[in-house]
């Protein structure tokens, strides 16, 4: 619970090491699964995701640092564990987005989409990327902070990017469902003679796009409630609200990765141009 030089308190517990250690572990190896597949499959579209699994990975890392410190906490394993954590999953947001676009080619059913096929990824990671930004930019704003009016700067700019995270990511949940149920009514040819599970390749999609708002929504509350309120009081709402719902997304796409569906092979019996294929 030690304040740094300039009066900002780290942590108001002592970090588990015992629980940073289960994440550290099972964060690298979903990463280095991921990884193995990226390259057998060549899924570059994947990238962001397997780095969001790093960044998980290393993250808890930094906690597992701090847990060694106490109560005397250092800088750095804070700034680590602080910042990736809460990047890592806009990073998988950033590949989800791209499945989808690419899953709307494939199945021919660029009518269906609410946005063009070769804008609705464009549209997605664009608000990732300025999602990304604020909440690195608050993030390294916080850590940094001289004051309480600088922490509170700092926390409502990491709002202000996860707000964005949840209002692009709710509307992709939208596009995704709207998309859903046309092809469901009136399949395409495509939907129909591929020979590819993409339904459930849906599913994994609703599940994660689900379990990255939730704790999309924890954090803000977390951010809005400030350092002194219930969420960051305590550290078993970090791991039950954030790093659960994170590994659990991480597994989902261990155990049916895109490339079952979305594959450099199923698109070559599609005639589209590449830069619809890329979205």
């Amino acid at each position: 619970m030690a304040d740094n030089a300039r009066g900002f308190t780290f942590y108001h517990y002592q970090p588990s090491i015992a629980a940073a250690t289960v994440f550290i572990i099972t964060f690298a190896i979903s990463a280095i699964i991921h990884t193995k597949v990226l390259f057998q499959k060549k899924t570059w579209y994947f990238i962001p995701f397997v780095l969001g699994c790093l960044f998980e990975a290393v993250g808890y890392l930094g906690r597992a640092m701090s847990s060694t410190e106490s109560p005397n906490y250092t800088k750095n394993p804070y700034i680590m564990q602080s910042i990736l954590l809460l990047l890592g999953p806009t990073l998988f947001a950033a590949s989800i987005y791209m499945i989808l676009g690419r899953l709307v080619v494939l199945l021919e059913a660029e009518s269906y989409s609410m946005i063009r096929p070769r804008w609705l990824t464009k549209v997605f990671v664009l608000g990732d990327i300025l999602s990304f930004f604020a909440q690195g930019g608050g993030g390294g704003m916080l850590t940094q902070a001289k004051s309480e009016d600088d922490v509170r700067r700092g926390e409502n700019i990491i709002i202000g990017g996860l707000g964005i995270q949840i209002a692009f990511f709710g509307f992709f949940m939208v596009v995704t469902m709207v998309f859903h149920r046309r092809i469901v009514r009136n399949p395409t040819r495509s939907s129909l003679t591929l020979p590819t599970p993409w339904g459930k390749l849906l599913v994994v999609l609703y599940i994660s796009s689900m379990l990255i708002m939730v704790r999309s929504v924890y954090r803000v509350a977390e951010y809005v409630m400030g350092s002194e309120g219930e969420f960051q009081s305590k550290e078993v709402y970090l791991y039950c609200l954030d790093a659960l719902p994170m590994l659990i997304v991480a597994i989902a796409y261990n155990w049916f990765h895109p490339s079952r569906v979305v594959s450099r092979e199923n698109f070559r019996h599609i005639s589209v141009t590449s830069l619809e294929v890329l979205g």
